[in-house]
C-alpha cells in the first residue's frame, strides 16, 4: 500500500489561458516542427488557494539526447536565462509569478521529476503542464501534474512520482475577444453553418464515447481488484449519472429479465428537442443563402442600372 505525504491534490484545478497555449504551439513550431524533440518554457501565474492560474510563459533554451551507453536521457537547461527572463516578467507585472514549467510532451518522460527538481528551486512545488501540440483527438490538450512523495508500508525508501490533477481552459473577456479575431481568421469560409455544426457534434460524440470506454474500463480493473477503490472518482461518476434524464426504467414497455425499458416521455422530450436543435439550424441556414441571394440580385441590378446610364450619356453625346 502507498500513502502520498502531502494533502490530496483531488481538489486541485489547474487553469491555463490561451495565451499560453499560443506561445507553445509558436515555440514548438520554430524550434521543433517536424522533429521528435521536445521544447520546455516556463509557466507564470498566481496561486489562489486550490486554483493555479497559469496566465503567461517564456521559452527556455532546452537539448536533451538520449545517451545509449547509460539509457538515459541526458539534458541541458538554461537556469541563468530562466532567472534573468523571471526578473524581466517581474518588472512588467508584480502579480506574475513563476510557478511551473511546460514542455510539448505528448507524455511524460523519465526526466522530468529530475527537471522538476530544478524549478523547486524558483517555486517551492511546481506545477508541470504537458501541452499535445499535435493532438488529434478532441479534448483538452493540457495535462496538469504535481510531484509527490510516496511512502510505502512495506519499510522501502520514499519514492517520487507525478500525480496528475485537473485542468482546464480559461481566459479573461480580452483574451476570448482575441481568440474569436483568431478563429475568424483561420475559418474555412467554404464550410456551411449546418455541415460544420454536425461535425463538431459528430466529433464530440466521439469523444464522448472514448470516455465512456476509459471509464467503463477503469470500473471492470476496480471490480477485478486490478485497481484500487477511489471513493472520488466514484462519486464523480455517479454525479454523471444523476445529471441524465431518467429515460430509462420505469416504462411501461415489455422487458425481458435484466433489460431496461424505455420511458416513452423522456424519449419523446429528447427527439423533440434533437428536432429543434436541427430545424434552428436548418432555418438558418436557409436565411443565410436568401440573404446571399438577395445581395447578388441587388449587385446586379445596380450594375444594369449603371449600364444603362452610361449607354444613355454615351448616346447623348453622340447627337450632339
Amino acid at each position: 500500500m502507498v500513502q502520498h505525504t502531502v494533502q490530496s491534490l483531488g481538489s486541485t484545478r489547474v487553469v491555463v489561458h490561451p495565451l499560453v497555449l499560443l506561445s507553445v504551439v509558436d515555440h514548438y513550431n520554430r524550434v521543433a516542427k517536424n522533429t521528435k524533440k521536445r521544447v520546455v518554457g516556463v509557466l507564470l501565474g498566481q496561486v489562489y488557494g486550490s486554483v493555479v492560474n497559469v496566465s503567461n510563459s517564456f521559452a527556455v533554451p532546452f537539448e536533451e539526447e538520449f545517451d545509449k551507453t547509460t539509457n538515459t536521457n541526458v539534458w541541458f537547461l538554461d537556469h541563468n536565462y530562466v532567472e534573468t527572463m523571471r526578473d524581466m516578467f517581474k518588472k512588467v507585472s508584480v502579480k506574475e509569478n513563476l510557478i511551473g514549467w511546460y514542455h510539448s510532451g505528448p507524455k511524460l518522460q523519465s526526466s522530468d521529476l529530475q527537471i522538476n527538481e530544478l524549478f523547486k528551486k524558483y517555486a517551492s512545488n511546481p506545477v508541470l503542464v504537458v501541452v499535445n501540440v499535435q493532438q488529434k483527438k478532441i479534448g483538452l490538450p493540457t495535462d496538469a501534474y504535481f510531484a509527490v512523495e510516496e511512502i510505502h508500508n512495506d519499510g522501502t525508501a520514499t519514492t517520487r512520482n507525478f500525480e496528475h490533477v485537473a485542468s482546464e481552459i480559461g481566459a479573461e473577456e480580452s483574451e476570448e475577444i482575441g481568440v474569436e479575431h483568431l478563429l475568424r481568421e483561420v475559418k474555412d469560409n467554404a464550410i456551411g453553418t449546418l455541415s460544420k455544426s454536425l461535425s463538431d457534434q459528430i466529433e464530440s460524440l466521439k469523444g464522448l464515447s472514448e470516455r465512456l470506454e476509459k471509464t467503463l474500463l477503469y470500473l471492470e480493473e476496480v471490480v477485478e481488484g486490478k485497481l484500487p477503490i477511489n471513493y472520488e472518482i466514484i462519486q464523480n461518476i455517479q454525479k454523471i449519472f444523476n445529471l441524465l434524464s431518467k429515460t430509462t426504467s420505469g416504462g411501461n414497455q415489455s422487458k425481458g429479465p435484466g433489460e431496461l425499458g424505455i420511458v416513452d416521455s423522456g424519449s419523446a422530450e429528447i427527439s423533440r428537442a434533437t428536432n429543434d436543435s436541427y430545424l434552428i439550424l436548418y432555418i438558418s441556414s436557409m436565411n443565410r443563402e436568401a440573404e446571399l441571394a438577395i445581395e447578388k440580385q441587388n449587385s446586379e441590378n445596380e450594375t444594369q442600372a449603371l449600364a444603362k446610364q452610361t449607354s444613355a450619356r454615351t448616346t447623348s453625346t453622340a447627337e450632339e
